[in-house]
């Protein structure tokens, strides 16, 4: 039996353990897989993903901490083991794991929003600017960045900044403007939409 028949319907199995709302199982297969082949890092990457869905969050971290010790040029792994880092709290990991990811692929948006989310998280407000800028430049559209933006230039006491970045949301996401608005206080502070 060659390596592919003998591990490839494995990770089927999985996707349809998966898509029957049977994670548990799913985990056994994984680690069948695991065990056949170690370095699989398509199983250490599902197995991750299921045991964060499952609120295991310190196993999906070592499943990902695995991840990117077989496969530390790839910029998806380090940002999904700074997301989780950050989501639990682990600011300074999550914070080196994202810049990993962004020493790798540079464009990759999500990653230096993260990054900005960990600085905020530290209250490195300075800091976190350039990386939402950077965001905010790679997803021009995406009220996420613009938003984060807005809120630590009131942090940072620079409430005229803030507002035109309001401003300017209100041009494409007028609710997130509202909201930035009401949590603000700055809306009041007309500016020109021109």
């Amino acid at each position: 039996m060659s390596f592919f028949t003998k591990i490839r319907p494995v990770h089927w199995q999985v996707r349809g353990l998966l898509l029957l709302g049977r994670p548990r199982q799913a985990l056994g297969r994984i680690a069948e897989a695991l065990q056949a082949n170690p370095g699989d890092t398509r199983a250490l990457a599902t197995r991750a993903h299921v045991l964060a869905e499952l609120g295991e969050k310190p196993d999906a971290l070592k499943a990902l901490a695995e991840l990117v010790a077989l496969e530390p040029g790839q910029a998806a792994g380090w940002f999904n083991y700074g997301f989780l880092s950050e989501e639990m709290g682990l600011l300074e990991q999550a914070e080196t794991a994202f810049q990993r990811a962004i020493a790798i692929d540079p464009q990759l948006d999500r990653a230096w929003y993260g990054l900005a989310l960990s600085l905020i998280r530290q209250r490195r407000f300075d800091e976190a600017i350039p990386a939402l800028k950077k965001n905010t430049e790679l997803q021009p559209m995406s009220p996420y960045g613009w938003y984060q933006l807005a809120r630590v230039h009131v942090q940072r006491q620079e409430p005229e900044e803030a507002t035109k970045i309001i401003c300017h949301l209100r041009r494409f996401e007028p609710k997130v403007a509202a909201q930035l608005e009401r949590e603000t206080g700055l809306g009041g502070r007309r500016l020109k939409s021109a």
